[in-house]
């Protein structure tokens, strides 16, 4: 590789990008950007502070904002970074059914939308990397040198978020994490503020009937193809 390259990874909720991301930054030696954990550590904040952003001003929500720092550290314990919010280790409550529930509403704010687009961009890049999120093909690295796009079928990722909240003791039924999917995707893709949608330029990734590892492999050989690596 010549030069540090950017990866950008959009899509749709549970279809892997983060799983994607994590397992390309392992084998490329790359940064990895989670920022639908920084969207997730934001609604925390806000829940826990019984803070109703509906009913907040902008100026209000940016005071709000002002008090909030995101950081990530690497556990070696489970190879990947940890959210902490404030100083304090958050990543399991963040992928709870409340913070799950009410996330894809808050990040529609615009005020918050614009403060995380602008930390997002400022993430030195000095040995590649990767990012996944909504917008992050289209808004906050337009310039990416390679952009995927996620996608499988619906019942396929009700399937996975349901399993993945089960091996972590979440007590849900497939009925209230098929009504989530559905609600974070109608707010995901019609938000005014950087709605998810597909970059004209993105390879398109349906991971419907493909495992972690084939997947991973397939995005290694479009690298290569591509001579990016």
């Amino acid at each position: 590789m010549n030069k540090p390259i950017t990866i950008a990874i959009d899509g749709y909720s549970s279809c892997g990008k983060s799983t994607l991301a994590k397992a390309l930054a392992n084998r490329l030696n790359f940064a990895f950007v989670d920022t639908g954990a920084m969207y997730r550590a934001v609604c925390l904040y806000f829940l826990r502070s019984k803070l109703d952003w509906k009913k907040l001003s902008t100026s209000e929500i940016e005071a709000v904002l002002d008090k909030i720092a995101i950081t990530f550290e690497y556990n070696s314990l489970k190879n990947s970074s940890d959210t902490f919010l404030n100083g304090e280790n958050v990543e399991e409550e963040i992928r709870g059914k409340e913070v799950s529930q009410s996330v894809s509403e808050l990040s529609q704010l615009k005020a918050i939308r614009s403060r995380m687009v602008g930390l997002q961009q400022k993430v030195e890049n000095r040995s590649g990397l990767i990012m996944d999120g909504r917008d992050i093909g289209t808004k906050v690295f337009p310039n990416a040198e390679l952009k995927l796009f996620m996608t499988a079928d619906p019942a396929i990722r009700v399937q996975r978020r349901f399993n993945e909240l089960k091996r972590s003791g979440k007590q849900v039924s497939l009925e209230e994490v098929s009504e989530n999917l559905k609600s974070r995707d109608y707010n995901d893709t019609h938000r005014e503020e950087n709605p998810l949608r597909k970059a004209v330029d993105s390879i398109e990734l349906d991971n419907s009937f493909l495992n972690q590892e084939e997947q991973l492999h397939l995005v290694l050989r479009i690298l290569t193809e591509e001579g990016l690596i």
